[in-house]
């Protein structure tokens, strides 16, 4: 695999597979970033694609984080923001408000910057021997590209302190039990089981999935309000969708729904 590859591209059947390539370890960099977040616009605009997957490339790691070597070039006042935090940040909640389901399939170690990916995703499915965690206070750091705030609305306030104040890993187990992640595989069923979930998704209707996204996505930045006038809004548009036809047609004819 072309070591300068960072990022490779899969589709079958509705789904599209992101592969994360930066050997041995997948670790986010200047280009890699740059290359997931044009890959993301792609195939937000290709119809064809409903739902998305991304892994990393190998058997070693999903992402084991950032790049410390790239990082050691920005130790000046402003030079880690302009150089890599804030285009990084715009590409991660570019992922996490991506307009299709998203599943990250953690193959491997999976940390600090390789979290706060997975935390942008919709599903997180982990193999069953996978380590997860924060590890940049060790270096001095902290995760500076969603890893407090995000993995805090997965798992809690202490736990994540946990995580980020130790810069311990957890087991997959560990990771399980806490709702870091949500579903476990051996490894070698790890990718069938990511993409038996993926075609699950890519069944159903789009716009349903697309506005319930949207509104889970708010819900603890928006009002009850805000939200109520956003699913009026959506719901309007749904409800008058050929999806919505076929699903209660369906439902009445005692048939699965076939949406479009």
């Amino acid at each position: 695999m072309d070591r300068q590859a960072y990022i490779q591209i899969e589709q079958r059947d509705g789904v599209a597979t992101i592969l994360l390539s930066n050997p041995p370890m997948n670790v986010v960099c200047g280009p890699l970033t740059r290359k997931l977040y044009a890959a993301l616009r792609v195939l937000e605009a290709d119809s064809q694609v409903r739902a998305l997957v991304l892994t990393g490339a190998g058997e070693r790691a999903f992402c084991a984080g950032s790049d410390i070597n790239e990082m050691q070039d920005m130790l000046q006042p402003g030079e880690v923001l302009e150089k890599k935090l804030v285009f990084q940040n715009k590409v991660f909640e570019f992922l996490r408000t991506f307009p299709k389901p998203t599943i990250a399939l953690l193959n491997g170690y999976t940390f600090g910057g390789g979290l706060e990916i997975a935390a942008c995703c919709d599903f997180i499915v982990a193999a069953s021997t996978t380590k997860l965690g924060l590890p940049e206070v060790k270096l001095g750091v902290f995760p500076s590209s969603g890893g407090t705030f995000r993995i805090a609305r997965r798992i809690g306030i202490a736990r994540t302190k946990q995580l980020v104040f130790l810069g311990e890993s957890v087991s997959a187990e560990t990771a399980l039990a806490w709702g870091l992640v949500d579903q476990l595989a051996e490894p070698a069923a790890l990718k069938k089981t990511g993409y038996d979930l993926a075609v699950r998704l890519v069944a159903m209707p789009r716009a349903s999935v697309k506005s319930a996204k949207a509104l889970i996505n708010d819900c603890y930045d928006k009002s009850d309000a805000e939200l109520i006038s956003q699913s009026l809004l959506a719901s309007d548009e749904v409800f008058c969708s050929a999806d919505a036809l076929e699903g209660m047609s369906a439902f009445v004819r005692k048939e699965p729904p076939r949406f479009a």
